[in-house]
């Protein structure tokens, strides 16, 4: 599902964000209390793959996106983390992946928004996530992560962490958080709606029966198909649906990497020619940079090459899908 859409304008304006952005990384880290090491140089890759259309939301997402964990995910952690979302901005992210649950992780987007200046808001698609199944709850949340992030909308809202029916059966009901979301997209406040879950495929395809959502943010790495398969299921009704997909998990929490069962680059390549974007929380600059380097690595990855890796993890594939149900 690559579609190359990106104009020579756009192109443009990103090209000038980005060089503000590194001027401000530098100065933010080198500022910051203690004198944190200065940002250095690292201009994105002229062969960066193209762009795909996340979608029935129309947004330009590439193969790799900054996820909201890893440093992210953290508290008190401002001198670290907000650096990591500095060098994504300057390279060119166009997906960004945050939510309440996160800890602090919302306010270093917020503070990085601050220090790379108002346009660098502009440049991305934001998601962040509610956890709150009735209307008020999610709703609180709502503003609060706006508060949070320095914006005044949110290009992505997602209910997250689908687990059970009766988490459904809230949402979609009488005060559910569903109604949060009608609101929201009335007056502006959320542009489109996602839902999230790694626990039980069976529940984001129903829910994606009971709601047109725009996106659906799932697990995805080569240990998937040997036990309750999110691609057979959540990947296939999502496309068959016009749903924008996402890959999380890729890595299984770097479990696949610790085992030396795959490289990065692997995990990358094969969940992102399952997905329209991968999501990756990073704990450090060069993380960012490695991971989003990736997206010059040729993609899709051939059919008999993913099936080689499926058949490479089966073994152990119970380690790297444990979040499952």
């Amino acid at each position: 599902m690559s579609e190359p859409n990106e104009t020579e304008g756009a192109d443009a304006g990103r090209r000038g964000v980005l060089g503000a952005v590194a001027t401000t990384a530098a100065t933010f880290a080198a500022g910051a209390a203690g004198s944190a090491p200065a940002v250095p140089a690292a201009p994105r890759s002229a062969a960066a793959a193209p762009s795909r259309t996340l979608g029935r939301t129309g947004a330009q997402v590439e193969a790799v996106s900054l996820g909201g964990e890893g440093i992210l995910r953290t508290t008190r952690r401002h001198r670290e983390a907000v650096p990591v979302i500095l060098e994504a901005l300057r390279l060119g992210v166009r997906y960004c992946d945050t939510a309440p649950a996160y800890q602090q992780s919302q306010d270093y987007y917020g503070e990085a928004f601050r220090a790379a200046g108002p346009k660098a808001r502009e440049q991305v698609f934001l998601a962040s996530k509610t956890h709150a199944r009735d209307r008020d709850g999610a709703l609180r949340l709502l503003d609060d992560s706006l508060r949070r992030l320095g914006t005044d909308h949110l290009d992505l809202w997602q209910l997250h962490d689908l687990r059970e029916l009766d988490e459904l059966d809230a949402i979609f009901g009488k005060g559910g958080a569903i109604e949060a979301v009608d609101q929201a997209r009335a007056d502006g406040r959320v542009r489109h709606v996602g839902i999230t879950g790694h626990h039980d495929p069976q529940i984001l395809v129903e829910a994606m029966r009971r709601y047109p959502v725009d996106t659906v943010l799932c697990a995805i790495n080569p240990a998937d198909p040997a036990r309750l398969p999110f691609l057979t299921t959540v990947v296939e009704e999502a496309r068959r649906r016009g749903v924008g997909v996402i890959g999380m998990k890729i890595m299984a929490a770097g479990r696949l990497l610790q085992d030396r069962a795959a490289s990065p680059g692997e995990l990358i390549r094969y969940a992102a020619s399952h997905a329209d974007t991968v999501i990756i929380g990073c704990s450090s600059i060069a993380e960012v940079r490695e991971n989003l380097g990736a997206r010059s690595l040729p993609f899709p990855m051939p059919p008999a090459e993913r099936a080689a890796l499926e058949a490479r993890v089966a073994p152990r594939a119970g380690r790297y899908d444990s979040f499952k149900a």
